[in-house]
């Protein structure tokens, strides 16, 4: 591709980046992103940073890594007029005080900003468990008793604990006086940390039927695999994840400290791994007689076709060997258009399929951000 190209393609990009940003309720980040186009167009520092970048800006969110850089440099107080103007310290930001400040630092700290955004965003949304959570109660729903849960590309593994959060929508409620029935559990086979008080509550605008929220879902253990898994132990790597989330969204912001803090609470650990060998290890060493649901949530967009072909196929043979007493469930919140719906599709499909049998369910849809959701 020549560079003219290569420029098209990923000012292309950036366009469609700030219509996301406006459609998901981020004026800051699409006016910011606004400014990086026009940089970018002009051949300034933001197109210096991006001219020679290696593969499809799109599939590589090009433009939240950048947006994460500079939003890095504002929480580690590496720029501090920078962060004078940002959200956090300032409601009435305006773009024409803060974009001159962010552009001389991507020409000052050109090269910690490219070792920045040569690692790929990680926005491991706390609010998409309200979504996966549907899935968790039809699972336990109908096979009422404890099961163990493996999650893959788990970040940082923020909602690995989804049944630690309550829950709240305009018509229905889900939270700790819900979880877990003490007379139907043998205490001898549940984590004990899944009983501790709920640290967070998430809400959405939520459209349909409700979720069978007289399900009792007790998770006997948990594991998480990522090929990067970020630690929250480690201030560095706990800011850069906070990076990710768009400055101006301060209701997200809370719920990653909630969820972090959550995290680091429980002990919460994920896997440096391969999701395919890792996967298939879990599965071929899981427990007999217990049920288990192996989850991920925007992930299958990132792994190789011949990954995801090799999940799918551990997966399916593990469900092949699933009994009524040992079940199995693959639940998946991901792009409509990676489970086989429409390319141009901006929605996100929940689907659950379940062993013995290996039917098929479509749950519901919703956004990148859950901010509502669409039962079925």
């Amino acid at each position: 591709m020549s560079q003219v190209a290569a420029r098209a393609a990923m000012c292309g990009h950036f366009r469609e980046q700030i219509g996301f940003c406006d459609l998901f309720g981020s004026p800051f980040t699409a006016r910011l992103l606004d400014r990086m186009l026009g940089d970018l167009e002009a051949g300034g520092p933001v197109a210096a940073l991006l001219d020679d970048w290696p593969r499809d800006p799109r599939a590589d969110a090009v433009a939240l890594r950048l947006c994460g850089a500079l939003h890095a440099a504002v929480l580690s107080q590496r720029d501090d007029a920078l962060a004078r103007q940002y959200p956090g310290q300032r409601a009435d930001w305006d773009m024409d005080a803060v974009w001159p400040l962010a552009r001389d630092l991507l020409v000052r700290e050109r090269e910690w900003v490219a070792e920045f955004i040569a690692s790929p965003p990680q926005t491991n949304d706390v609010r998409r468990s309200i979504v996966l959570l549907l899935g968790f109660l039809r699972f336990a729903k109908r096979y009422p008793r404890p099961f163990d849960v493996l999650e893959l590309g788990a970040s940082a593994g923020l909602n690995l604990s989804w049944d630690r959060f309550g829950y709240r929508t305009s018509s229905w409620s889900w939270g700790d006086s819900s979880r877990g029935d003490p007379s139907r559990v043998d205490p001898s086979r549940v984590d004990p940390s899944c009983v501790d008080p709920i640290g967070l509550c998430i809400d959405t605008d939520w459209r349909g039927p409700i979720p069978p929220i007289d399900a009792h879902p007790v998770v006997r253990a948990r594991a998480a695999c990522d090929q990067a898994p970020l630690d929250l132990g480690d201030p560095e790597q706990r800011t850069r994840l906070r990076a990710y989330i768009w400055a101006d969204q301060r209701a997200r912001l809370a719920r990653f400290d909630a969820a972090a803090d959550l995290a680091l609470r429980h002990g919460v650990k994920v896997d440096r791994a391969d999701a395919a060998e890792w996967v298939q290890r879990r599965l071929s060493a899981r427990a007999p007689g217990v049920g288990l649901v192996v989850y991920h949530s925007v992930f299958l967009q990132y792994p190789r076709r011949s990954t995801r072909e090799s999940i799918r196929a551990a997966i399916e043979s593990a469900g092949a060997a699933a009994t009524e007493e040992a079940p199995l469930a693959w639940l998946r919140l991901e792009p409509e258009a990676i489970l086989g719906g429409p390319a141009g599709s901006p929605r996100l499909l929940l689907d659950l399929v379940t062993w013995p049998g290996g039917e098929r369910q479509i749950l519901a849809a919703t956004d990148g951000h859950a901010s509502s959701v669409e039962a079925f």
